[in-house]
């Protein structure tokens, strides 16, 4: 009995080495599992996000793809319109061909042409050149011509310079339209009341009297005419008051014109008149028969 336990004991314990020997075993092939797990579970989660990836690129390129499926419709309809204008395009050609050929044989006549007009230049080249130098010579007599012409111009600047500065004064008058004046008892001044120019405002019709507005020489005139027949007519112009200048005549007929006229040298302020004396007359209507006429020759 004690040597079947003995040999029982020895079996039972062969059989638990046996077993912690297959249990080291399958912890080993588990732990191998395990890691293979570990390294499947990491690679399919780099599969799962690439299939993702993929996933969005797939969308991308499908959104490509049908954007360049509409392109190519554009481009379709732009080549059918292209072949349209080929075959068109075509038929202009043909008929630019037979244009072409026309305008080769007429550029024959045009080179024909060509070589007369090409020795008519040379000609005209040479003809050009005489002209050249005669133009030359014009030039320089141009030259000439022109420093007279901006001496000339300088000269006239200068005038028009002291013209502006020149006080403008002239004036020119009629009498009155009522007819026969005088004849009065005393010496009466003329007062001209037709103003027909009167630049500067150098004359008063409300005096008679002229008034120099510079020192200079001045031109006056007058004339008068008497309505009535076989009667003496003097009027008189005065410079201040000295009398200067008379008109005087017989009128053996009705209605005779005298005129007379001077030139006075005048300080700023004289006053210069007419003056019809006493037992005298003058007429003057619309026509202005009677006048009285100045004007600045020039400063002093």
């Amino acid at each position: 009995m004690a040597i079947e336990h003995s040999v029982e004991l020895r079996n039972s314990k062969s059989k638990m080495e046996k077993l912690e020997q297959e249990n080291t075993v399958l912890e080993n092939v588990v732990k191998e599992l395990q890691r293979e797990n570990t390294v499947l579970e990491a690679r399919m989660n780099a599969s799962e996000n690439e299939v993702e990836e993929l996933k969005r690129q797939n969308a991308d390129l499908l959104d490509r793809v049908t954007s360049f499926e509409d392109k190519n419709k554009v481009l379709e309809a732009r080549m059918n319109t292209s072949e349209n204008e080929v075959v068109k395009l075509k038929i202009e050609s043909a008929d630019l061909l037979d244009r072409v050929t026309s305008f080769e044989d007429k550029n024959k006549v045009l080179e024909a042409r060509m070589n007369a007009s090409e020795n008519e230049v040379e000609e005209l080249k040479r003809q050009n050149a005489d002209l050249l130098d005669r133009v030359t010579s014009f030039e320089d007599k141009n030259k000439v011509l022109e420093a007279r012409m901006n001496a000339s111009e300088n000269e006239v600047e200068e005038l028009k310079r002291q013209n502006a500065d020149q006080p403008k004064v002239a004036f020119s008058l009629g009498l009155t339209d009522n007819g026969l004046i005088g004849p009065f008892d005393t010496d009466i001044t003329l007062k001209f009341s037709k103003v027909i120019t009167n630049f500067g405002q150098v004359y008063s019709p409300s005096t008679g009297l002229f008034t120099a507005p510079v020192r200079g020489a001045y031109y006056f005139s007058f004339t008068t005419l008497d309505g009535r027949s076989n009667v003496f007519r003097r009027v008189y112009l005065y410079r201040n008051d000295k009398r200067v200048l008379f008109s005087y005549n017989y009128s053996s007929s009705h209605r005779e014109s005298v005129s007379n006229s001077l030139v006075l040298q005048l300080e700023k302020g004289d006053v210069v008149y007419l003056v019809l004396p006493a037992g005298h007359s003058v007429f003057d209507d619309a026509s202005d028969f009677t006048s009285f006429n100045g004007f600045l020759l020039f400063p002093l």
